[in-house]
């Protein structure tokens, strides 16, 4: 079986610098790669605060062994660049988690197959889209797959391991033993299944929550206060799209014809992410933080 040492992540919005950083934080070798310049230099700063978490969370250790001096040492091993070509050249895995459209995943996998040696294992770490899309733009179905992260992933430390009837299976046992060594909780799918295990239970909560919205039944407020009164949930379901950034909400809204689902990517958009109120990243959403 492949020992998988070196990562590399591709995208560093919310969810994709804190895949490169647990990575890192468990000792793995990793390389972070976006678009520009500037969006290189916004991930060296979300890896900055990602440090402070870690550390205050002390992720990894215990009343034994805390993390101290740990922050400076992985901040100082992740290495970025905005050159895809030098960011997988020696890659045993790379991550991709780019925007939510099935396009521009295809294009970078097709640019990946070009660029990436024949050892490295691709992952999809989309949420909606199944490996399947994408796999005859990889180049090496057998070694494609999709590894699945929830967002704060150190606490939220799932990692959802999906693979096709083409995936080998020595190539899913690697990425498993890979998510463990890096902290987290591998979950294996059997087979294919959009939404995986996560999503395929908060979807249809957050989409009945839009549902609720758009049709004037209920303010946000109400329906988040529903939600954690009655289940002893930590957060509302509003809460939660904060968390998860509304960008991603909206792109899987505009892309579904119901028209609930337009109704809800145009408020989104209107009220949302045309102001910068993008969630919990900007410091205000559906609520200010």
């Amino acid at each position: 079986m492949q020992k998988i040492t070196t990562v590399t992540v591709l995208g560093t919005g919310v969810l994709g610098s804190q895949i490169a950083f647990q990575a890192a934080w468990f000792g793995f070798d990793v390389t972070a790669y976006d678009l520009t310049d500037e969006l290189v230099g916004e991930a060296r700063t979300r890896f900055e605060k990602l440090a402070g978490v870690y550390t205050a969370d002390n992720v990894g250790g215990d009343a034994d062994h805390p993390v101290e001096g740990r922050a400076e040492k992985v901040l100082a091993g992740i290495r970025v660049t905005s050159d895809l070509a030098e960011a997988v050249s020696d890659a045993d895995l790379v991550i991709e988690a780019v925007p939510e459209n099935l396009e521009v995943k295809r294009e970078t996998y097709t640019r990946l197959a070009a660029l990436a040696p024949q050892k490295t294992i691709f992952a999809t770490n989309s949420s909606t889209l199944l490996p399947s899309d994408l796999k005859d733009f990889t180049g090496r179905p057998d070694r494609f797959l999709a590894l699945h992260y929830a967002n704060n992933v150190w606490r939220q430390n799932t990692a959802e391991v999906m693979g096709t009837v083409d995936t080998d299976p020595a190539v899913f046992a690697a990425v498993v033993e890979f998510a463990t060594g890096s902290g987290l909780v591998p979950i294996e799918l059997k087979k294919e299944k959009a939404g995986y295990v996560l999503n395929s239970l908060l979807v249809p909560l957050l989409n009945a929550a839009a549902g609720l919205l758009v049709g004037g039944f209920a303010d946000v407020e109400t329906i988040d206060k529903t939600w954690r009164i009655a289940t002893g949930a930590p957060f509302g379901p509003f809460q939660i799209y904060d968390v998860i950034g509304l960008t991603t909400p909206y792109n899987i809204a505009v892309a579904n014809p119901d028209p609930g689902s337009q109704a809800f990517a145009a408020l989104l958009k209107e009220q949302y992410i045309d102001k910068g109120r993008l969630g919990v990243a900007t410091g205000e959403g559906f609520y200010r933080y």
